[in-house]
């Protein structure tokens, strides 16, 4: 039997990092336990009546997030506030599949615009890596609004 996996990061803010991988994975931010989101509510509206309505203290509000896939098939995101800054380099990352089944020239045209999209969005631009076939496709380095790397692949 296999099992579900939900993915977290901890993180300084994180609604800032739920938004940006909401907006960088096509997922969306859900909405409070029994709580339906309607076309255009905004879902940080409704987390903040819905705590203060449970009786949170405003502090702690914004201390948890979290983001799912629309369709249900890939993982749920989880953001935690931590104290800490980050430290090192990620031992594990994601590597977003930006460009599947493409190659050479057109996969890193493909990758480059979806960099550009990600930086829009507050990302950074680390280091590109050029294929190297047989065994290297290329992929780009980034890292989100909180330093933490991953790839396009």
């Amino acid at each position: 039997m296999s099992l579900d996996v939900q993915i977290t990061f901890d993180a300084h803010d994180p609604r800032v990092l739920a938004d940006f991988w909401a907006a960088a994975l096509g997922y969306a931010v859900p909405g409070p336990p029994g709580v339906e989101l309607g076309d255009g509510d905004d879902p940080w509206q409704a987390w903040e009546a819905f705590l203060e309505r449970i009786g949170v203290p405003q502090p702690q509000r914004g201390a948890k997030a979290a983001i799912e896939d629309p369709d249900g098939s890939r993982p749920r995101v989880f953001f935690q506030r931590v104290p800490e800054d980050k430290a090192a380099k990620n031992r594990v990352h994601l590597d977003v599949r930006a460009a599947p089944g493409l190659k050479g020239g057109e996969r890193m045209a493909a990758l480059e615009a979806a960099c550009e999209r990600l930086v829009a969005l507050g990302a950074t631009r680390e280091r590109r890596f050029e294929p190297d076939p047989p065994l290297e496709a290329g992929f780009i380095v980034m890292r989100d609004p909180e330093g933490n790397e991953f790839c396009l692949d």
